[in-house]
C-alpha cells in the first residue's frame, strides 16, 4: 500500500538509499546517512508542504518518492524535482510504477506546472520508467559526475502537469 510517509521510516528510508550510495551512481553522495539525517530531510520535504511517500508491505517499506524544490529562485516554484527509490530487493515488481504515479497526482493537487526527474547514467530501468510516466527528455550533461572514479553523464526528464 502506499501512504504518507512518517518520521519513524526515516532508518528504513536511510537504509535503501545507503544501498545507493554505496553500491550505485545513480546518486551522487558518497558517504551513508544515519536515521537522523534521513529524519532531517524528511522534515525539510513536509515542512515545504511537499509529498513524500513509502510503499509498505507486510509493515516493510519497499520504496519511496518525494518531490522538493528543483531551484532556489521563487520563479522556479512551479517546478519540483522527483525523487524515488525503491528496496534493492524489490525491483521489476511494478512498485515504482505505482509510486511515481502516485507522487504524479499528488503533485496535480498543489498547483505544480511541471516536474524534473534527474537519472545518472547508465540507469535503464529509470529511463523506461519515465518514458512510461510521460516524461520527455530534455537534455543531457556530459561527466558533470564523479563516483567510483568515473565520469558521470545525467539526463533531465520533464513532465508537464496541464494534462495530468
Amino acid at each position: 500500500m502506499i501512504r504518507d510517509i512518517r518520521l519513524s521510516d526515516a532508518e528504513h528510508i536511510a537504509q535503501i538509499y545507503n544501498y545507493y550510495i554505496q553500491n550505485t551512481i545513480i546518486t551522487f553522495e558518497t558517504a551513508p546517512i544515519n536515521s537522523q539525517i534521513m529524519a532531517s530531510r524528511i522534515r525539510s520535504v513536509l515542512n515545504k508542504n511537499y509529498p513524500f511517500i513509502v510503499f509498505e508491505e507486510n509493515n516493510q517499506i519497499m520504496g519511496y518518492a518525494y518531490l522538493d524544490k528543483w531551484r532556489s529562485r521563487k520563479a522556479y516554484d512551479i517546478t519540483l524535482e522527483t525523487s524515488i527509490y525503491l528496496s534493492h530487493q524489490a525491483r521489476k515488481q511494478g512498485i515504482g510504477t505505482l509510486l511515481y504515479d502516485a507522487l504524479i497526482k499528488k503533485a496535480t493537487t498543489i498547483n505544480i506546472h511541471s516536474l524534473i526527474g534527474v537519472i545518472s547514467l547508465p540507469n535503464a530501468a529509470s529511463r523506461r520508467l519515465h518514458e512510461k510516466l510521460g516524461f520527455e527528455l530534455i537534455g543531457n550533461f556530459r561527466e558533470c559526475g564523479l563516483k567510483f572514479e568515473q565520469l558521470i553523464d545525467v539526463e533531465f526528464w520533464q513532465l508537464h502537469l496541464k494534462n495530468k
